[in-house]
């Protein structure tokens, strides 16, 4: 079984069994990720055509980063959310494709942008074949996202088009962030929603309407998506401080100037935090241990954990009110499971 397969089952496994359910209700949870694991492993298969479409070594670049896997949580949360409403058509799957490849352009994109050393943990694509390689690498899975839309759903480009604005937009404002310390938490809030949370936001919305949700619903799912983005960065943001096992090195983030909710609320609660700060994003590393204890030592982390439990909890609201089914039980397990990793 290929490996992010694996991750993706995995991350259903846990979720179906995070909270206690009656046992035919457990039957109809294994039949449905049973399901979506056939629905995964062909996924695979054409993610592996879509990375293969072009010419080396940009290839070998894009493979080298897909094959490592990844839960695929965008695909996983866009096939669920179609599931709601009955068969996951075929379009839907078809678009769980471009929500990965739109992903992992942006992966490749931000290690360039980012300097980034390891990604899934081995050496990013660009310490490999080297930045321009990287960039190209990521333009031809964008291209290869776009390619598919338009043939296969053409009534989709619009959304998308928006959603990769917002992607980009998002990374230029945290590009400024090199050039210019900001750390208040509005600036954030911006780079959070447009970099992160619009493709979640994408994705959930995108497989309601494929389902045959209206458009009140689908702008729920949309929600949905949104706020799961949001819990699922802010996870991300402890763990460049605490997570032991997550594919990149500790300190990662704040290393590379990157601003994130546990820094931005432990400068808040200790502003003498600055000056060694102003170093490190001078580019003097030598304070980002200092640094990163002081975060931690904040109760920052903690905070931002509940942060996300928050945000986890205001998404599964939004589903109030849907039929009850595996797929949408499965996807509110998904979305409590995921604000609970380690990893």
């Amino acid at each position: 079984m290929p490996l992010s397969v694996s991750a993706a089952l995995t991350t259903l496994s846990e979720a179906g069994a995070a909270r206690e359910t009656g046992g035919r209700l457990q039957e109809r949870l294994a039949d449905a990720q049973s399901f979506l694991g056939q629905e995964l492993v062909w996924l695979e298969a054409e993610l592996a055509k879509a990375v293969l479409g072009g010419p080396e070594p940009a290839t070998q670049a894009a493979l080298h980063l897909i094959g490592r896997g990844g839960k695929r949580v965008r695909p996983l949360a866009l096939l669920l959310s179609a599931a709601c409403f009955g068969k996951i058509p075929g379009v839907a799957r078809e678009l769980g494709v471009v929500a990965e490849l739109v992903h992992s352009a942006t992966l490749l994109h931000d290690d360039v942008v980012d300097e980034g050393q390891e990604r899934r943990g081995a050496p990013a694509a660009r310490r490999i074949w080297g930045n321009g390689i990287s960039v190209l690498a990521g333009d031809l899975l964008l291209v290869s996202a776009l390619e598919r839309t338009s043939q296969i759903a053409p009534d989709s480009m619009v959304d998308l088009v928006g959603t990769l604005r917002c992607l980009v937009e998002g990374e230029v404002v945290q590009l400024r962030g090199r050039t210019e310390l900001d750390v208040s938490e509005a600036t954030y809030d911006v780079i959070l929603k447009k970099k992160t949370a619009s493709l979640f936001a994408w994705a959930t919305r995108t497989g309601a309407r494929l389902g045959g949700a209206s458009e009140a619903v689908q702008a729920r799912f949309g929600q949905f998506g949104e706020l799961l983005g949001i819990a699922f960065q802010l996870v991300d943001d402890v763990l460049d401080y605490s997570g032991e096992n997550t594919g990149k090195t500790l300190f990662a983030d704040l290393t590379e100037g990157k601003l994130t909710l546990p820094l931005v609320l432990a400068v808040s609660r200790r502003p003498e935090l600055l000056a060694p700060l102003s170093e490190i994003h001078s580019g003097d590393a030598r304070r980002v241990a200092e640094v990163s204890r002081a975060v931690v030592e904040s109760g920052a982390c903690d905070e931002v954990r509940l942060r996300a439990k928050h945000h986890t909890e205001q998404a599964v609201a939004q589903l109030l009110g849907i039929p009850a089914s595996p797929a949408k039980t499965l996807l509110e397990h998904v979305a409590f499971q995921l604000a609970q990793r380690i990893a």
